[in-house]
Order: structure tokens, then C-alpha cells, then sequence
């Protein structure tokens, strides 16, 4: 019953509630982007949604588009600024998906949104995953978010997918902004070593579905 009538109303609310408040904070931080990404302080990216529907999701930006001499992009721990890193433990770069969950792209609680070039490496049971919209946080957010491997956060996901409820997503809500304030459980991209998941499953032998 939540999930099907009450979940995507309450999405929309809370993420425009949240805009509203926290409209000073955005405006600050895409003055600031646009000074020290020295142009667009916006990233947007293509990700898997609900059913597989792509959308385009939107963050702030934390890594230039600085170049070599071939016109490659650097690596990311290259082009990862202080700005940046700043931004991603402290999990502001992702203020800008509010816009997505108003759109109905995202939920406030769901599975993380991941890269489309991960899709053809997922079991058929992983792909249920995408049952549901993604959140901006979820339930492997708040058992170990990156430091987690693959295996045990689409555990985590497909748990949440298969339990949806009002409770359970208040849980996870504060819980999650219990460990924003803590910085806890935070690997920032670009300053560790992670296996991205079809490289990882390329590993273990498992080609494209």
C-alpha cells in the first residue's frame, strides 16, 4: 500500500520541502562550483532508473575536465580538487538529485543509482533492483555504502525492495543523516582503489547477459 500509493507523493513533498530550505545552501554552492570548477558547476550523468528507464542524473561538480596532450580526460585522482573531495564527504554533491526525485527519476530511499555499462553484468536476481526507483540513500548506505563489496550491497538492495515501508524508510533516513554528520563509512571516488562492478564480474569470468 506505501510503496504503491503513498511513497512517490511523499517523495515529491520532501524533496520540494527540502529545495526550499536548503535553497540558500544550493545557491551558495553553485556560485562557489561555477568559481572553482572555473565554469558549469553541474555534473549530469545517464543512470539507470526504475525498470532500466535512463535518466539523466545531476550532482554537483567535484573533478575538472582537465586534458592531457591527447585530449584524454586525466585520471580522477587527478582532477579531484580539495573543493571536491570537501563536497563528496561531505555528501553535498549530491544535493542537486533533490531535482531528480521532484522529476520522479529517484526516491528519497531506494537503490542507489549506478552507471548503465553495468547493466549486462547483473544476475537476474541483482536486476531486481530496479523494481523500484533509485535513492538518493538506501539500505547499503547505511550497512558500509562503498566500503561494502558487490555481492553484500545488492544484498542489501534486494532486501529493501522485497520490504518497503514507511518505517523502514524513516529508519534509513536517519540514520543516513547520522552518518553524513559523522562523515562514517565514506570512500571518496577518485582517492581509492575500487573495482568498478563489470570489471569486477569481467574478473570472475562472467561475460555481457
Amino acid at each position: 500500500m506505501y510503496a504503491r500509493f503513498f511513497k512517490r507523493p511523499l517523495d515529491f513533498f520532501c524533496a520540494l520541502a527540502a529545495i526550499v530550505c536548503l535553497s540558500p545552501l544550493l545557491a551558495a554552492l553553485t556560485v562557489l562550483g561555477a568559481v572553482k570548477m572555473k565554469g558549469n558547476p553541474f555534473f549530469t550523468q545517464l543512470r539507470p532508473g526504475k525498470n532500466e528507464k535512463i535518466f539523466k542524473l545531476i550532482k554537483f561538480r567535484s573533478m575538472t575536465c582537465e586534458k592531457d596532450a591527447e585530449g584524454n580526460l586525466l585520471p580522477d585522482e587527478k582532477r579531484l580538487t580539495k573543493y571536491g573531495k570537501l563536497l563528496r564527504s561531505t555528501s553535498l554533491d549530491e544535493l542537486p538529485e533533490l531535482f531528480n526525485i521532484l522529476k520522479g527519476d529517484m526516491s528519497v530511499i531506494g537503490p542507489r543509482p549506478l552507471v548503465p555499462q553495468y547493466l549486462p553484468y547483473y544476475t537476474e536476481e541483482e536486476k531486481h533492483r530496479h523494481d523500484v526507483r533509485p535513492g538518493l540513500s538506501g539500505l547499503a548506505q547505511i550497512n558500509g555504502r562503498n566500503s561494502l563489496n558487490w555481492e553484500d550491497r545488492f544484498a542489501y538492495d534486494l532486501k529493501y525492495v522485497k520490504n518497503i515501508s514507511f518505517m523502514l524508510d524513516v529508519s534509513i533516513v536517519l540514520k543516513t543523516l547520522l552518518k553524513v554528520v559523522k562523515r562514517s563509512d565514506i570512500q571518496v571516488r577518485g582517492t581509492t582503489k575500487m573495482m568498478d562492478f563489470d570489471k569486477y564480474r569481467i574478473s570472475q569470468g562472467m561475460k555481457k547477459c
